[in-house]
């Protein structure tokens, strides 16, 4: 039905048109019945009118009802958005150059702290770790020494920290404790004792990171402050990420940490020196541990023994045995030389200087 086929005025052509719009669907109902045909579930969509709706608010709805892709789902040119500072998850096997330096710190740091522990002190370089800073500040007492270092032209920095109780041990040492006894310190600042000690260890902790770091890249160490409260420590921010190294102390002193650490991103541009540096000390170190190796094997004494017969008896004869019995044996042409369960040599059995001697005549088992 259309406004050009009906005239709006005329009454008794609008009733006879709803007169047959009604019978074709009586019809439909009947066929639908009698077929037992079951009328269709009407699909699930939304009907929006054109031009009921701004564009800007049918953003997210699609024809036929669904959402729209969501952001996460961008197109593959879309341009992201980033953050800069921010650090993902890095793995720390780029770092390996600082995992092999913490070897060598942990060697050394051992003599600097045993005069002070009057004790063997066994010093272990635990593996590096990557994470934020805020991640790594709300896990830290409320009171430690923090020690923070520039490291010149690096553009970042570097900070040792020292558990309280473990200082307050070493004092208790010094003063003529126990080695080895566990200590903990009360509530509050550091005494002038311990500052003495915290500044004398420091010292000889900083010498130590400087003279292993200068192998690698040259840098200038110089002292950049000091805190007792992490929450409180103007390093960096919350979200940049961080490397520490611990250093685990044991074994004749109070169990305790070490730790050192350093921004990601200072790390980031001598990422290459490290890796080199770790190549050339394997070369290194394999010669030279060879040549020790050599050296110390040359003083090493060894038994050796020669073995004249190696006669066979009975177990009856074995026991029946008595001061004065003969066992017959048969010399061999020569007498093997022996070390452990190695034959070394052959020789011949005769007498040097008044003494048996054994004179070589055959070197190997040849």
């Amino acid at each position: 039905m259309s406004g050009e086929d009906v005239n709006p005025q005329d009454p008794s052509a609008l009733l006879s048109e709803l007169d047959d719009a009604l019978s074709g669907l009586a019809f439909a109902d009947a066929l639908a019945d009698g077929l037992d045909l079951a009328a269709p579930e009407p699909a699930l969509g939304i009907e929006l009118a054109v031009d009921a709706i701004d564009p800007i608010d049918a953003v997210g709805v699609s024809e036929a009802g669904t959402e729209a892709p969501s952001e996460s789902s961008a197109a593959p040119n879309e341009v992201q958005s980033f953050a800069f500072g921010q650090d993902g998850p890095r793995s720390a096997e780029r770092l390996i150059g600082l995992e092999r330096m913490g070897e060598k710190l942990a060697r050394a740091i051992r003599p600097a702290i045993e005069p002070i522990a009057r004790a063997r002190v066994s010093v272990t370089a635990e593996p590096i770790e990557i994470r934020s800073f805020q991640e790594w500040r709300s896990e830290q007492p409320a009171f430690s020494a923090l020690t923070l270092y520039r490291l010149r032209p690096l553009k970042g920095g570097m900070l040792v920290q020292i558990e309280a109780d473990f200082i307050a041990a070493l004092v208790e040492i010094f003063y003529g404790g126990a080695p080895g006894a566990v200590v903990r310190r009360k509530p509050g600042d550091f005494t002038a004792s311990e500052e003495l000690l915290l500044n004398r260890l420091l010292d000889k902790i900083s010498g130590i990171l400087a003279s292993h770091w200068n192998e690698v890249t040259p840098i200038e160490l110089a002292l950049g402050g000091r805190e007792t409260n992490a929450a409180h420590l103007a390093f960096l921010r919350d979200e940049e990420m961080v490397v520490i190294q611990n250093f685990t102390l044991s074994s004749g002193v109070q169990p305790s940490t070490i730790s050192v650490m350093y921004p990601l991103a200072m790390l980031r541009p001598i990422e290459e020196k490290l890796g080199a540096r770790v190549h050339a000390e394997d070369v290194n170190a394999n010669a030279d541990w060879r040549w020790r190796l050599e050296q110390a094997l040359q003083h090493v004494s060894l038994p050796v023994r020669s073995v004249l017969a190696r006669p066979e008896i009975s177990v009856a004869e074995l026991l029946a045995l008595k001061p004065g019995d003969v066992i017959p044996i048969t010399l061999q042409p020569r007498t093997p030389l022996l070390a452990g369960s190695h034959r070394i040599a052959d020789g011949v059995i005769g007498e040097q200087d008044g003494r048996a001697a054994l004179m070589i005549e055959k070197v190997g088992n040849a």
